[in-house]
C-alpha cells in the first residue's frame, strides 16, 4: 500500500509560452509506494509537468515544489532532478545499440565519476546483481542491439533506478511501452512494482494505454487543456470514465464490440494463399472489400510479421497475393510493386520506417504524389487540405514531422496514403502510442476509406481496438490460424481468452 504521506508535491503549476497557456494552476500529489498515472491527450500538458521536473521549463511565478517534506525552489537547475532523486524512462530509452549491455548501464556514472579507469568485471558482477534482484535474466555482455524490445525497456529503467541509488525518490515513465507487446508490459510492470514495494520511492507513468493504467496504476491524475480534471482512485475507474475524464466527451462507438456487418458470400477482393515466413507456416485468408480484417496473437506467434510480407518489406519464403486479377508471387514482391497494384502499408514504427522525421509536414504527406506536384504552392495546398481532413495539428504544412505528437504523426501518415485512393490497407498497430482523441479519428478515417470499397488489414495486439473496428479478427499460434472470430466472438475478452487460450493449448501439446 502507498504511504499516506506525499513524496512529491506541486501546488499552483502553471506555464505560459507567449500568450499559450500551457498549464493552468495545476497541482499533482505523489505519494511513496504508489505507481500514479499521467493522463491526458496529446497537448494536455502531460510534456510541460514533466520538463519543469526535469528543469527543462521554469514556471510561471507562483508555483510550488516540494519533495520528501522540504520545499524545493523553482526552477529546478540542470541536471538538479538527481539531486533531487528524481529519473526519467522516455519512449525512445536512450540506449545505444552498438555497445553492451553493461556499457549502457553505467554510462552515465562513467561519464560523470573521476575515476581514471573502470573495472568491467566487477561491474559486469554489480549488473549481474542488479538483475537477479528484479528477477530479470539479461546478459551483461551481450549488444543492445541483440535483445528484445522489452528487454530493453527493463534495461532503461533499471539504469534509472541503480543511477539514483539510495537517492531515489521518483521515477518517471515517460510512455516506455509504447512499443511492447502485451506480455511484455506485463513483465516491465512486475519490475516497477518492485521498484516502489519498500514505499521508498513512487512511479509516476504517463501512457495513452487505459488498459494499462487501469491495471497497473493506483491513482491517476488527469489534464486537459493545461487544467487539472483531479486524481482519482483507479480501482473506481472503467476505461470509459476515463475517457470522458481525458477528452470531455462520450466517444461513441468506442466499446461496442465489432461492426455487425456479415460478408459470407462476398467474393474476395484480396486472397492470401500459403503465405511462408521464418515465423508463419502456410495460412490462408481473404479479405473482401469494404471489410476490416484484425490479425493477433502472442509475440512470437507470426501475427506481426504478415503484413511486411504482403508489403514487400521482408521477403517471404512461399505464397501469393492476388488482388482481383493480378497475383503476386510473396517471395519476389517489392514495395514498388505493391503499390502499383494498390497496395499500402502502414508500419508500426511512424518515425524509423514510416517517415522522414526531419523533413516537413508538407514533404512527408506528398510523398506517394510528389511526381505530379511541380510548384511549392500545390505541395504546400495538398498538404494542407489532408491536414484539414485527417486533423492534422498544428496545421502547419511547413512544421517538420518529428516535431508532431504521436497521433498526429500517424493522422498524417494515414492521409499520407490515403490519399492515393489504395484498393488494400495494411496496417501494424495504428494507434500504438495516441491519444484517445486522435484514435477516434484513426477509427473515422478507418471506417471511411471501408465504406468506400477498400479492404483492410490490422495487425495488432490492441483487443479493444481489433473489438471495436474489425469485422473478422483472426488469431495466430504458432504461426498457425487457430480461429476466426466474427459477430459476438469479436467481443474484446473473447479475443483475449482466445489468444491466451491458444497459447495454454500450444503449452499442453
Amino acid at each position: 500500500m502507498p504511504s499516506p504521506d506525499p513524496i512529491v508535491n506541486i501546488v499552483g503549476l502553471s506555464k505560459t509560452f507567449g500568450t499559450n497557456t500551457v498549464l493552468n494552476n495545476v497541482g499533482l500529489t505523489i505519494h511513496a509506494g504508489e505507481v500514479h498515472g499521467l493522463l491526458g491527450e496529446n497537448g494536455s500538458g502531460k510534456s510541460t509537468l514533466i520538463k519543469v521536473l526535469a528543469g527543462f521549463h521554469a514556471p510561471d511565478p507562483g508555483a510550488a515544489l516540494q519533495v520528501r517534506g522540504r520545499d524545493v525552489a523553482l526552477p529546478i537547475a540542470s541536471g538538479g532532478f538527481r539531486d533531487l532523486g528524481i529519473s526519467f524512462v522516455h519512449q525512445d530509452l536512450a540506449l545505444v545499440p552498438d555497445i553492451s549491455v553493461v556499457e549502457n548501464l553505467r554510462v552515465g556514472s562513467a561519464v560523470a565519476g573521476s575515476r581514471p579507469w573502470i573495472s568491467w568485471r566487477r561491474e559486469k558482477d554489480s549488473a549481474r546483481a542488479l538483475f537477479a534482484t528484479y528477477g530479470i535474466d539479461l546478459d551483461p555482455d551481450a549488444p543492445v542491439s541483440s535483445l528484445s524490445a522489452t528487454e530493453r525497456a527493463l534495461l532503461a529503467i533499471l539504469r534509472a533506478v541503480e543511477e539514483l541509488g539510495d537517492r531515489r525518490t521518483l521515477l518517471v515513465l515517460d510512455e516506455p511501452t509504447v512499443f511492447l507487446p502485451r506480455e511484455g508490459t506485463d513483465l516491465l510492470f512486475s519490475v516497477v512494482r518492485e521498484i516502489v514495494a519498500d514505499r521508498k520511492a513512487a512511479v509516476l507513468f504517463v501512457s495513452h494505454d487505459l488498459d494499462e493504467v487501469l491495471d497497473h496504476t493506483d491513482r491517476v491524475t488527469i489534464l486537459r487543456d493545461g487544467v487539472s480534471q483531479g486524481t482519482h482512485r483507479t480501482d473506481g475507474l472503467t476505461a470509459a470514465s476515463l475517457i470522458d475524464l481525458i477528452v470531455g466527451r462520450s466517444l461513441d462507438g468506442e466499446h461496442h464490440a465489432g461492426t455487425g456487418r456479415v460478408f459470407a458470400g462476398v467474393p474476395p477482393l484480396a486472397q492470401v494463399s500459403g503465405l511462408e515466413t521464418p515465423t508463419v507456416d502456410g495460412i490462408d485468408f481473404a479479405v473482401r472489400p469494404g471489410e476490416i480484417v484484425g490479425l493477433t496473437g502472442i509475440a512470437g506467434s507470426g501475427y506481426d510479421d504478415i503484413l511486411p510480407a504482403l508489403y514487400g518489406a521482408v521477403p517471404a519464403r512461399a505464397g501469393d497475393l492476388s488482388l482481383g486479377a493480378t497475383r503476386m508471387p510473396l517471395p519476389s514482391i517489392t514495395p514498388i510493386d505493391a503499390l502499383d497494384t494498390g497496395v499500402v502499408y502502414v508500419p508500426p514504427d511512424r518515425k524509423i520506417e514510416g517517415s522522414a522525421p526531419e523533413l516537413t509536414v508538407a514533404e512527408n504527406v506528398t510523398l506517394p504524389v510528389l511526381e505530379r506536384l511541380v510548384k511549392p504552392r500545390v505541395l504546400n495546398g495538398l498538404a494542407a487540405r489532408i491536414a484539414d481532413q485527417c486533423d492534422v495539428r498544428p496545421r502547419d504544412p511547413q512544421a517538420t514531422y518529428g516535431s508532431l505528437s504521436g497521433g498526429n504523426q500517424q493522422k498524417a501518415l494515414l492521409g499520407k496514403w490515403l490519399q492515393t485512393g489504395p484498393r488494400l490497407v495494411l496496417l501494424a498497430e495504428p494507434t500504438q502510442g495516441v491519444d484517445v482523441g486522435a484514435r477516434a479519428r484513426i477509427f473515422e478515417m478507418l471506417r471511411d476509406t471501408a465504406a468506400g470499397g477498400a479492404g483492410i488489414v490490422i495487425a495488432s495486439s490492441d483487443y479493444e481496438q481489433l473489438s471495436v473496428l474489425c469485422d473478422q479478427v483472426i488469431v495466430l499460434s504458432h504461426g498457425r490460424i487457430v480461429a476466426e472470430l466474427t459477430g459476438e466472438l469479436l467481443a474484446k475478452h473473447h479475443i483475449s481468452d482466445t489468444v491466451l487460450g491458444s497459447t495454454r493449448e500450444a503449452v499442453k501439446a
